[in-house]
């Protein structure tokens, strides 16, 4: 790795892996159990937000308790790692990564998805060798990216917060991004509309390979 290159860190779920039917069906397949009413995908992402309880709140109209919470997000990742398997990789993403593994660029990936879960998932798609950093949640499900991604940097070699550029497809992406110093890139692909990553103030793409050229701009 070159002394303080560009640098990529790309979100996982929605972002490189083309998972949100997965998550709506998911979603929807808990809240029947849960007796609330199901989603569509545009209000779905119309509310969806990071630390997740806060999206429960949008649709509740108050925080769950943390019996409650336990409760839903369990039901939750039952459901969405029933499903997560049969999910593709986003359009285009593992020639992205090929070709820029290919040319001596580095990047690696983040996610909130749990570490134990994630990496035989990335493995099965074939792409972790792109990568020189592969990190998953650890502990608690219920914070955001910031201080995930703190670590992440952390154990990266030669790498500097201002020669990095989060790719995501989440308003906490860029959050992340921030907190470390780093730049953002955000994805419409995902989990949120157009309009809401819009008011983050970074800039909004409809593709990853747009997403790849904007990042090369950035830093």
């Amino acid at each position: 790795m070159g002394k303080h290159s560009k640098h990529l860190v790309w979100d996982w779920n929605g972002t490189l892996l083309d998972d949100i039917e997965a998550v709506i069906g998911a979603t929807n397949a808990a809240f029947m159990e849960l007796g609330m009413e199901p989603i569509t995908l545009a209000r779905y992402r119309e509310l969806y937000t990071v630390p997740v309880p806060l999206f429960y709140k949008r649709l509740l109209g108050r925080l769950p308790t943390d019996d409650e919470w336990i409760v839903m997000d369990e039901t939750f990742h039952r459901h969405y790692w029933s499903r997560a398997d049969a999910c593709g990789l986003t359009e285009g993403a593992a020639m992205l990564l090929a070709e820029r593994h290919e040319a001596g660029r580095t990047q690696s990936l983040l996610s909130l998805a749990p570490h134990e879960r994630l990496i035989p998932l990335v493995r099965s798609h074939g792409i972790e060798e792109r990568f020189v950093r592969v990190d998953g949640r650890v502990g608690e499900s219920n914070t955001g990216k910031a201080e995930h991604m703190v670590r992440h940097l952390r154990e990266l070699v030669d790498v500097v917060p201002e020669q990095v550029v989060v790719i995501g497809d989440a308003a906490d992406d860029a959050v992340a991004a921030a907190h470390v110093g780093a730049r953002a890139v955000l994805y419409t692909g995902g989990s949120h509309s157009r309009a809401s990553l819009e008011s983050v103030g970074v800039p909004v793409v409809d593709t990853l390979a747009e997403a790849v050229a904007v990042a090369e701009e950035l830093v």
